[in-house]
């Protein structure tokens, strides 16, 4: 069935008033070159483990506080909103 696979076409177009460098239409995060996650493949868990580790390494230092009270926050409202007992975390007298 080799009639049915398909190679994509590819053309070299070069603009012709384009006089910066490399390729203008080559797609890249403007940030790529500062992290370390992002460029190898790795696995699952070498991607969670580099992202934390840049995470920890950054300039803030860490958790922001305030994030993390509205998270806590959140999730006891929408733990109140699905009616569930907080009660089984407390010691029973």
């Amino acid at each position: 069935m080799g009639f049915i696979k398909r190679e994509n076409k590819k053309f070299e177009y070069k603009p012709r008033y384009y006089k910066g460098d490399g390729n203008p239409y080559e797609f890249k995060h403007r940030f790529d070159e500062h992290r370390t996650s992002v460029g190898k493949n790795k696995g699952l868990k070498g991607k969670f483990n580099a992202a934390f580790d840049e995470f920890k390494n950054s300039e803030n230092g860490g958790i922001n506080s305030t994030i993390l009270i509205i998270v806590i926050i959140l999730i006891l409202v929408f733990l109140f909103i699905i009616d569930f007992d907080l009660s089984i975390f407390l010691p029973k007298d």
